[in-house]
């Protein structure tokens, strides 16, 4: 392990990402300061070396660089400039590094006012790879920073990421996060598609990933979720009301460039029918329950 004992981290959101990631910081050397709104999710911290804080203020205190690991816009905006935001208490040198997936549009505008307020760099993180790769610090990490930014995050980056590349100034990663969903929620459909058909069709189903191993058809992703959809195993490592909630921004992102988006817009439907029926809290592959009716899926 690389002790970092003169580096300490506001991290804000200790969900289903925020948990392994602020784990893997702990066990890089980092000291690590963290809050959530949700007491079971800092007493675990907690039980992983994170000093628990009562606010998110507390948090950032001293911290070098703040961490928001958030799951909505609205959620950004309000620890970021609410009553209580952070935006008037943090100071230069301090950082901000936004992992959340939020709006384009909004995030723009957050670098902008956090600069105006109290000249803080933002530096937009978002991150795909799921909890298995907060966990091991594989994350791929696509980013939006300034050079000064870009600079300031490098040694964290250097624990939490595979793959960390910077695409432009700040919002730039945003920008590469919705490319990332679009494609993610329009494989996330064609698999549930795919499964539903290689069970209809009389062949030994479970061995169909290592059929396709190799082909123009293989992919991280397919080999990741086909399992748990033929398993019909939902236990969230992402939640589809969150997908869902990504599609929307895709969509109203590509909408404001005039850019048609016919395959996202019906990957959209499907998540919203799921939703409808009630399975927001389940994983991404639940998609793969629209097509079940009878003993369809049954193994």
């Amino acid at each position: 392990m690389t002790a970092r004992p003169n580096r300490t981290l506001g991290y804000i959101g200790l969900g289903l990402m925020g948990q392994p990631m602020s784990r893997h910081l702990v066990t890089r050397g980092w000291k690590v300061r963290g809050f959530d709104i949700v007491g079971e999710r800092l007493a675990a911290a907690a039980g992983h070396g994170v000093t628990p804080c009562a606010s998110a203020r507390e948090a950032a205190q001293g911290a070098d660089l703040v961490l928001l690991n958030l799951p909505t816009t609205d959620a950004v905006q309000e620890v970021m400039f609410g009553v209580q935001g952070l935006s008037g208490q943090l100071r230069p040198p301090q950082v901000v590094v936004d992992f959340s997936t939020i709006s384009v549009e909004q995030g723009r505008a957050f670098v902008a006012r956090l600069a105006q307020d109290c000249g803080c760099t933002w530096v937009d993180a978002p991150v795909s790879g799921g909890p298995a790769a907060a966990g091991e610090g594989k994350l791929t990490v696509m980013a939006g920073a300034t050079h000064e930014g870009q600079v300031a995050v490098e040694e964290l980056m250097a624990d939490v990421a595979a793959r960390f590349t910077v695409l432009g100034p700040p919002g730039s990663g945003l920008v590469a996060k919705m490319l990332n969903q679009l494609m993610v929620g329009c494989l996330h459909a064609t698999v549930a598609e795919l499964t539903t058909v290689a069970e209809a069709a009389g062949i030994d189903a479970d061995l169909v990933p290592q059929a396709l191993a190799g082909g123009h058809a293989d992919g991280v992703l397919f080999q990741q979720i086909y399992p748990r959809m033929r398993a019909r195993d939902f236990a969230p490592r992402g939640y589809a009301r969150q997908l869902l909630k990504d599609l929307d921004m895709v969509l109203a992102f590509t909408k404001g460039m005039q850019v048609p988006t016919p395959m996202t817009a019906q990957a959209q439907t499907l998540y919203r029918m799921l939703a409808h029926q009630g399975h927001s809290e389940l994983d991404t592959a639940a998609l793969v329950k629209l097509y079940d009716t009878g003993q369809a899926g049954q193994r």
